[in-house]
């Protein structure tokens, strides 16, 4: 299929730790490019309220994706993009760790995924 134009997915995770957020922050921005810089670690800002952590990830070309770190509880991701980079991005996820469908919802052009992530 020819992708003549950038496909990105935009990726809340949220119900985990910071370190959690991050091994799979970490993982997907081996696999792709991202919006997060290198050293842009997820920040646990308030001690009792949920954290959520955003990044924007392009999807186009995969790279080789190495295993990810074990995570120490399961880690909720809401991604929102087109349904090819939607698919793109849940067959990588497969790849490297255990996924749960929580729901999903599709519209005209852009589809949403809610799943739970665990580890291996």
């Amino acid at each position: 299929m020819d992708r003549s134009h950038e496909e990105s997915v935009s990726i809340e995770i949220s119900g985990c730790s910071k370190e959690d957020a991050r091994i799979v922050f970490d993982t997907l921005s081996t696999c792709f490019e991202s919006d997060r810089g290198a050293d842009e670690v997820p920040q646990q800002l308030h001690e009792t309220r949920p954290m959520v952590w955003l990044g924007t990830f392009e999807v186009t070309d995969a790279r080789a994706c190495p295993p990810p770190a074990r995570l120490s509880s399961s880690v909720e991701a809401d991604a929102q993009g087109g349904y090819w980079a939607i698919e793109r991005l849940r067959t990588t996820l497969d790849s490297m760790f255990t996924v749960r469908d929580l729901s999903s919802a599709s519209g005209d052009q852009e589809r949403e995924l809610h799943v739970r992530l665990e580890g291996r």
